[in-house]
């Protein structure tokens, strides 16, 4: 098998960007014992399960099963391919790369996606501001928008037309297949090509690095859909991605103002509030949550105060607060959204409001009697589970017993039988956890015949080869030994069987390997499987002699270990006994 780079390369990189240190500047690392734990990135969670390990400069989820090394870090958590990761972080530590001809070709395709759509916005800002049809520019117009502010945002006017972005695209030397790819226009069925925008006021999409990387298009009568927003392309996914945020993280301030439409934010920001984004269509995303951590310590979230944004703004702490964001609302009355309410009182009012903004609990208690009839018993009954449900999801004790009492003295309930049904629920939810994680730990790291299809036919052999892959990770120096004494022939899990002959080619061709050397050739959720084994071991060593009796496991059914359960039986007991 072909590889990327070299293991030498490899190698350099990982020790140039040290694990703890690249994922230290995505999340918050608490150190226990020689490792590190920390909230995992790729899942939503309240409880650390992510484990960070120094000394193999690997981590491992125990939630949700994710693992690797610091290029599967970077890769996952920046949405980029595996070139790309390793362009990133060499970039970071100043070292030089091999160069690839896939990661050229993707390159290439990226580039002209990002050209094309810088092309475009250009061309549909020259149709707002000098076109002939002028009903965007109207739009706009009636919005209050100034010149400077549609310039600043790029702001454009997608003509009521079939092909004029098109034609024009094309005649500066982009492909038809470009055009579709980066979701600027789309095939028909004849096999004509036509704009995927028409007759629409245009929002350019821009990332944090400045480039275009997608458009949302409003139109200009009652038609549907009322936003339409750019596909999934090589270089743009909505639910990982936030409009405006390219100037929202310039902001001095250490809050972020979370609106609801592309317009919000452009009035918000043109009343002398940068900090201010918008997710692109959808509700909030984990993603797009936990992106904003690494921008602000706060979220004031300042959706439309009808149903729909109420609903909304509940969604979006639950969001915050799986990622441990703290959240505030934005209360107003006399204007349905922020762009009204600053349109009649003003941008001094809205700071006002900013400040004035309540916290993310306060406003949950309070939608607690909603739909209820709290006169009567059964309404209170179900009132009181509501707020017992919420008051239990906050950590903090200190934090807790404040809320607590607040809503005893305002629903006028016995502080002590309040107190007495949270720490009732929250034994029972610590419980939960705790049996729920134990569960995650035994099916992702003891019982390999749940992640592997193979497992269930062959449970001794892969339990075999579990170990011995544990034995490969602990002492990769060792490869010359397996090699003499095992064949990958003899695996009979097919993921197993890969990374052995990874390992063996890696050997044979350099000399070396590392989990690194696995990074191109296995997807994320195989990398997670084997950084899994390597989580393992970090507790439980494995000896030579094991490794020996493994190897005759998978060559004699009647081999040196004498039950299918010998191997679980080991592991079990090497875990009680740390």
């Amino acid at each position: 098998m072909r590889m990327t780079y070299t293991d030498d390369f490899l190698e350099q990189l990982r020790a140039a960007c040290p694990m703890e240190t690249i994922a230290g500047n995505y999340v918050h690392l608490i150190r226990q014992g020689k490792h590190f734990v920390c909230n995992c990135p790729f899942h939503s969670e309240k409880t650390p399960s992510c484990t960070i390990f120094p000394d193999n400069q690997s981590f491992y989820c125990f939630g949700c099963g994710a693992g690797g090394d610091v290029i599967t870090w970077v890769r996952r958590i920046e949405n980029l391919e595996f070139p790309d990761a390793v362009k990133y972080l060499a970039e970071r530590s100043g070292l030089e790369i091999p160069t690839d001809k896939k990661a050229d070709q993707r390159a290439k395709i990226r580039t002209r996606i990002l050209a094309a759509n810088r092309e475009a916005a250009n061309f549909y800002f020259r149709c707002l501001s000098s076109g002939t049809d002028k009903r965007g520019l109207q739009y706009l117009v009636s919005r209050r928008l100034l010149p400077e502010t549609i310039r600043k945002y790029g702001l454009g006017y997608a003509p009521d037309q079939w092909n004029t972005l098109t034609d024009h695209l094309l005649r500066k030397g982009f492909t038809e297949d470009e055009l579709i790819v980066a979701n600027l226009a789309h095939r028909s069925a004849k096999g004509n090509v036509y704009d995927a925008f028409r007759g629409r006021v245009m929002f350019p999409i821009v990332d944090t690095r400045g480039a275009v990387i997608g458009f949302g298009g409003r139109v200009l009568d009652d038609a549907l859909p009322k936003y339409l927003n750019t596909a999934k392309t090589p270089v743009f996914d909505k639910g990982r991605n936030l409009f405006s945020l390219n100037f929202a993280k310039d902001s001095s301030s250490n809050r972020i103002i979370l609106a609801e439409g592309y317009m919000d934010v452009i009035a918000i920001h043109q009343a002398g509030f940068s900090n201010v984004v918008a997710t692109l269509g959808t509700a909030i995303t984990p993603e797009q949550a936990r992106r904003l951590t690494q921008y602000a310590k706060e979220v004031i979230i300042a959706y439309d105060s009808d149903g729909a944004g109420q609903n909304a703004t509940q969604k979006a702490i639950n969001r915050f607060s799986e990622v441990g964001l703290p959240t505030r609302i934005l209360h107003m009355s006399g204007a349905k959204d922020p762009d009204e309410y600053i349109k009649i009182y003003g941008a001094e009012r809205f700071r006002m409001l900013l400040d004035q903004a309540g916290d993310a609990i306060n406003f949950r208690l309070d939608r607690c009697q909603e739909g209820l009839d709290i006169e009567t018993e059964a309404g209170k009954v179900q009132f009181l589970k509501r707020v017992v449900s919420v008051l239990a999801e906050i950590q903090n004790p200190l934090e807790r017993e404040v809320y607590l009492s607040r809503t005893a003295n305002k629903w006028e309930i016995s502080s002590d039988i309040l107190h007495q049904q949270v720490i009732h629920q929250l034994r029972n939810k610590q419980r939960l956890e705790r049996t729920k994680k134990w569960k995650s730990i035994v099916e992702q790291t003891v019982r390999p015949e749940s992640r592997q299809p193979q497992s269930a036919e062959h449970l001794k052999e892969s339990r075999a080869e579990e170990r011995i892959l544990c034995y490969l990770l602990i002492y990769p120096e060792e490869i010359d030994w397996l090699s003499q004494h095992l064949e990958a022939e003899r695996f009979t899990v097919e993921l197993y069987r890969r990374v052995y002959q990874i390992a063996l080619s890696c050997w044979k061709n350099q000399g070396s390997f590392s989990l690194s050397s696995l990074g191109s050739a296995l997807s994320d959720t195989e990398m997670g499987k084997i950084s899994g084994i390597q989580a393992k071991h970090s507790e439980l060593s494995v000896s030579k002699k094991e490794a020996e009796d493994c190897i005759q496991v998978l060559y004699s059914s009647a081999g040196k270990v004498e039950s299918d359960d010998d191997l679980l039986q080991l592991i079990e007991k090497k875990s009680h006994q740390q």
